[in-house]
């Protein structure tokens, strides 16, 4: 533990990550070798077998949607038009006026 210590901000992210790559690997070829298994087993009393990956990733992971309106003085103030209305655009509406002036263009 006190090697780790001695080492820079930098140096233990690179070992961190050199460590996942190589955790990833390892997890990679245990589940291949698994699969090996199961399907001699499964032939071993002549039975077919087919393994479905479950893909874990959503389709909507990660898909960024732009923005559609911006508070006119507050720039970071911002709404996709998804989902509820913010509190700032609701207020500005009450106050007589029109969503069409905060659009993105």
């Amino acid at each position: 533990m006190k090697e780790f210590q001695e080492l820079s901000e930098n140096e233990l992210q690179v070992m961190i990550e050199n460590a996942e790559k190589i955790l990833r690997q390892k997890q990679a070829n245990k589940r291949k070798e698994v699969i090996s298994q199961i399907k001699e087993l499964a032939a071993s009393i002549d039975v077919g077998v087919d393994i479905i990956e479950n893909d874990k990733k959503s389709a909507r992971k990660g898909v960024k949607v732009p923005v559609k309106f911006r508070h006119p003085s507050e720039h970071e103030k911002t709404w996709t038009g998804r989902g509820v209305m913010p509190t700032w655009l609701k207020s500005l509406l009450d106050a007589g006026h029109d969503r069409t002036e905060f659009e993105v263009k």
